[in-house]
């Protein structure tokens, strides 16, 4: 009996043990939660979207001066694309039903650092740089930028699963860089006087800071309304929302981060 009893002991002991160390990771992983974002690295959960679907065009224009500053912006060290990872599949369901159509998605841009809108904010409370009025904002005062919607201070973008993007008949034709100094037209001018984006005819280039951007503008019709509504209709039976003041501009939804807003730069 003794001899039993110290096994029962000995068992009992054990089980104690086993039941700390599984109890242990979850407080652990709990603890790491609450941890914020370090500042430097992605979070698990993000993913480059050319290993998920290299089909995918990357246009990534805040790593180049063709935008609506003219520099390149601030947490954008390479020209790719970071999504969470449930994105970024959505994003691969799309493409592979675009690409039965004979077209691809092309992303302007992706996962944003909350430097680069805080790069925004400061370009846009500075009145005297207008250098790409021409092109962004040519019939919009950016001393109202703030007021009318088109700049603030949070980002969706931040969050991981927001991306920029439009479509591309294929065989797609690459678009000539963009250089700096050139004449600036109209981001919603007729389709052969824009800036030469190998995009479908979405009425507007991307970025333009015009109401003729809202998806459903009235004053769209025809063959550009029909290819913003491709777009729109493929995305959404992906899982994404459109921003209706801005043809280009879809969260997916659920979101996996809804209340993070991370400043890991892209690289």
């Amino acid at each position: 009996m003794p001899r039993l009893a110290a096994t029962l002991r000995g068992l009992a002991v054990a089980a104690a043990a086993l039941l700390t160390v599984v109890t242990l990771p979850s407080g652990a992983e709990a603890g790491a939660a609450r941890r914020p974002p370090s500042p430097r690295e992605a979070p698990a959960g993000f993913v480059a979207l050319r290993a998920v679907d290299p089909t995918i065009l990357q246009e990534m224009r805040y790593y180049t001066p063709h935008n609506f500053m003219g520099v390149p912006v601030d947490g954008y060290r390479r020209p790719t694309c970071l999504l969470t990872r449930e994105a970024a599949r959505a994003l691969h369901r799309a493409q592979r039903s675009f690409l039965r159509r004979g077209f691809s998605l092309k992303v302007y841009d992706c996962y944003r650092p909350q430097r680069a809108v805080d790069h925004f904010v400061r370009w846009a409370k500075d009145l005297g740089d207008q250098g790409m009025k021409g092109e962004f904002y040519p019939r919009e005062d950016k001393a109202k930028l703030f007021d009318d919607g088109y700049i603030a201070a949070k980002s969706g973008h931040s969050r991981g699963s927001t991306v920029d993007l439009t479509l591309v008949r294929l065989p797609a034709v690459p678009t000539r860089p963009y250089v700096p100094g050139e004449p600036l037209t109209s981001c919603y001018g007729p389709k052969d006087e824009r800036f030469p984006d190998n995009s479908l005819d979405m009425g507007t280039g991307f970025d333009c800071f015009d109401t003729l951007a809202h998806t459903l503008d009235p004053r769209i019709h025809g063959r550009q309304l029909r290819n913003r509504l491709l777009l729109k209709n493929g995305l959404e039976r992906a899982g994404f929302v459109n921003l209706p003041e801005e043809w280009w501009h879809f969260t997916f939804q659920p979101e996996p981060f809804p209340d993070t807003y991370f400043d890991f730069p892209v690289r």
